[in-house]
């Protein structure tokens, strides 16, 4: 199962059965989320242009699985005696399909907050005991994609003859004046100074894929004490392969046409 995504370097994980459980009661998801993935590519310059914040590519694996008639649902849960309603609880997830044997709920967090983690997998557990869910699925950056991301966005400085905050207008990105502060104080001091294009990688990195945004290890920090705990879950992390490199202007841009429809 996956073996297509784990050649390609995707992190696969399973939990409380999950895996038996996809096998004989959901066979189409696995392929479903694997053709899905397989076709997603993120170019260098949608991960710059937007700062860190969703890209375009991840705006298209929304509208893939969208195809597939994965729906953004609100699960409402309500607590009702003699008639009255006494309590009421809802739980909005953005990707939910149903099939004859039950329900699959889906999360991409490509670089929200880590602690977006807790509600996705807390969620995933009140449904799951509600009988609301069979399975939950989380989507997020992979392990070689978090470790690799500085060394992409210093490629990408160097692809771009990319050496002054000039440069980098040039190119149309718009640096803040504390951003541009903060890369000039190390590329100007006095003792050991260091060239602009890795001050300039390490502040962006660190200002938008930092240690505490929704990564592999932060999701496993959490399956591994038990939040989420017992519901089936699948766990995908995003390989650094998804990102791409030298692709035509007309090609990039037809796909950020495409993530913008």
């Amino acid at each position: 199962m996956f073996d297509q995504l784990k050649e390609r370097g995707f992190e696969i994980e399973f939990r409380s059965h999950a895996k038996a459980i996809l096998s004989i009661d959901f066979p189409e998801v696995a392929e479903q989320l694997e053709g899905v993935l397989l076709s997603s590519t993120i170019p260098i310059e949608e991960i710059i242009g937007s700062g860190g914040g969703e890209t375009k590519g991840t705006q298209r694996l929304r509208r893939a699985l969208a195809a597939h008639e994965w729906r953004k649902h609100n699960f409402v849960v309500q607590r009702i005696i003699d008639g009255v309603e006494r309590e009421a609880q809802s739980h909005e997830i953005d990707h939910v399909k149903t099939f004859e044997a039950g329900t699959i709920a889906l999360e991409i967090e490509w670089n929200n907050k880590d602690p977006f983690f807790d509600r996705d997998l807390e969620n995933f557990k009140r449904l799951h005991a509600d009988g609301g869910i069979s399975l939950g699925v989380i989507v997020t950056r992979g392990a070689s994609l978090q470790s690799s991301i500085r060394e992409l966005v210093r490629r990408f400085a160097d692809e771009r003859s990319v050496d002054s905050h000039e440069d980098m207008k040039r190119i149309g990105l718009n640096p803040t004046a504390r951003q541009i502060r903060d890369v000039m104080k190390r590329v100007s001091r006095e003792i050991n100074p260091i060239p602009f294009r890795n001050a300039w990688a390490d502040q962006f990195v660190s200002d938008k894929f930092g240690m505490a945004t929704t990564h592999w290890s932060k999701l496993q920090d959490r399956v591994q004490r038990g939040v989420g705990n017992p519901c089936p879950l699948v766990l995908i992390g995003l390989p650094s392969s998804i990102v791409t490199f030298g692709e035509s202007q007309t090609e990039v841009q037809k796909l950020l046409d495409e993530g913008s429809d």
